[in-house]
């Protein structure tokens, strides 16, 4: 009994149909980017507390920053309370919103004292910001 041999491939040109890897390439790379969640929030990093509640605030507001040694930073830069007061000042006039993030390791009673100078100057919108609990 005598095989033939086959010395030229017998389907094609001898090519990889590679068009359903790119197809799985490409889900994969939607999957991804779906389910990843890439936020980038510029300034001073502090651990936010976790909240089940937490919701998205659509306009842009001013931040107030307390970090977990209780300093307290304005866009970015270390204000003492006296600036702070003067800086709200200005922000209660514009009726901007606040945001105040806090780190979790920082005190109750600094976070009451930005809040009640909000309060006391007249800025009705003030917001705490969280991370998401998943």
């Amino acid at each position: 009994m005598r095989f033939t041999r086959h010395t030229k491939i017998e389907h094609g040109l001898g090519q990889i149909d590679i068009a359903p890897m790119i197809d799985m390439v490409f889900q994969l790379l939607i999957f991804f980017m779906l389910t990843s969640s890439f936020i980038f929030q510029p300034g001073i990093k502090v651990n936010l507390p976790k909240a089940i509640t937490s919701e998205v605030i659509k306009k842009e507001s001013m931040v107030v920053t307390i970090s977990g040694e209780d300093v307290i930073y304005l866009s970015g830069k270390v204000v003492t309370m006296a600036d702070l007061r003067q800086e709200l000042g200005v922000a209660a006039k514009r009726q901007s919103p606040l945001l105040i993030k806090s780190d979790r390791r920082a005190s109750l009673g600094r976070i009451v004292e930005v809040w009640d100078l909000c309060r006391e100057l007249g800025i009705t919108k003030i917001n705490i910001a969280t991370d998401q609990e998943r």
